[in-house]
């Protein structure tokens, strides 16, 4: 069996390889946002009773009005993204020919291929004529940042979808580009939307994600995923975020702020720059494997690939002394 694929924020592994504690890194390696939503006190009953319909339903409200859910569509909320990706082959079925537009996020493919249903990778979002009946892409990519939000990858969409094919659109980092989103469109037969609510709340470790799309898709989901899939305070965690338009307003300011101080950063010291979004700078160097050594060495765990060794994705560092951490070890490193 292949092995399934890297991802990051391991920590464990960083401490496997190159010692120290969890405390002592700065972990860079993922797209999280280091300046979480502050979590305020969680009421006893949450965390005593199984999840209520009205808790749910509470979350699921809010989720609606923050991603814009047209009225003809679905929401479900499961523990986390990976969760539905693990089950999109069940929504998909067999005997499909589906196209995973790369480079992006490993689990696509393992989840998916299978020996009755045939995936490939493709460039572009493919057309049936190419052979494929349904697609996976990213929006914004991980981990490039790429968007496929334009003209001529809607109309591909829509082609699709009008020979009744399968889209999924991952739209984990859409937070910080909503103006891209696909979930406006939802309730189109074999379209369905992925998004993520750890990674732009900063609170990856509570488990929430979401599935939007056609009603019928969306109650198979949720049949898959059982009763009680999301946990009481995670709900509640995420019926409060959601709602907050005042911290989601000031924190894409500071995103976006923060990720142009560190495409310079990373500019200043010889990298050029080959996509991002406001969680993540992916930067390419010729000695992108030493580098990634010296900052270790720092305990600086940065993202590195295995196919494609002169690139490592950024992070975003979470204060002034995280910036010129990072900044030392890197006058250091190149």
């Amino acid at each position: 069996m292949a092995r399934p694929p890297h991802h990051g924020g391991s920590l464990d592994r960083a401490v496997a390889e190159h010692g120290g504690v969890h405390a002592d890194w700065l972990d860079l390696s993922t797209g999280i946002n280091p300046v979480p939503w502050p979590v305020p006190p969680i009421p006893a009953e949450v965390w005593e009773r199984l999840p209520e319909a009205s808790l749910e339903d509470y979350c699921l409200d809010a989720a609606r009005a923050y991603y814009g859910v047209p009225e003809g569509a679905a929401i479900v909320a499961a523990p986390g993204t990976q969760a539905i990706i693990q089950r999109l082959g069940d929504l998909i079925g067999t005997n499909r020919r589906i196209g995973i537009v790369t480079p992006t996020y490993g689990e696509y493919d393992w989840c998916l291929s299978t020996p009755d249903r045939v995936v490939g990778t493709v460039r572009a979002i493919p057309s049936y004529e190419d052979g494929f009946d349904g697609v996976v892409f990213g929006n914004p990519n991980n981990p490039d940042g790429g968007r496929h939000d334009g003209e001529a990858d809607r109309d591909a969409v829509a082609a699709l979808l009008a020979r009744n094919g399968t889209v999924i659109v991952d739209e984990a980092f859409a937070d910080v580009a909503p103006e891209a989103s696909y979930v406006p469109e939802t309730q189109a037969e074999g379209l369905i939307v992925l998004r993520s609510f750890g990674k732009f709340f900063g609170l990856a470790g509570i488990r929430l994600g979401f599935a939007v799309g056609p009603q019928g898709d969306m109650a198979r989901l949720r049949r898959l995923l059982g009763p009680w899939a999301v946990p009481g305070p995670a709900l509640y965690i995420g019926g409060r975020a959601l709602r907050d338009i005042g911290w989601i307003a000031e924190t894409r300011t500071r995103l976006m702020r923060d990720r142009q101080r560190l495409t310079g950063l990373l500019e200043r010291h010889g990298f050029s720059i080959a996509g991002h979004t406001d969680l993540f700078v992916l930067a390419n160097h010729d000695r992108a494997p030493a580098i990634a050594k010296v900052l270790a060495d720092a305990r600086i765990w940065v993202r590195a690939f295995e196919k494609d060794a002169a690139w490592l994705r950024f992070g975003l560092p979470g204060d002034d002394a995280a910036f010129a951490r990072l900044e030392k070890a890197l006058a250091r490193a190149v």
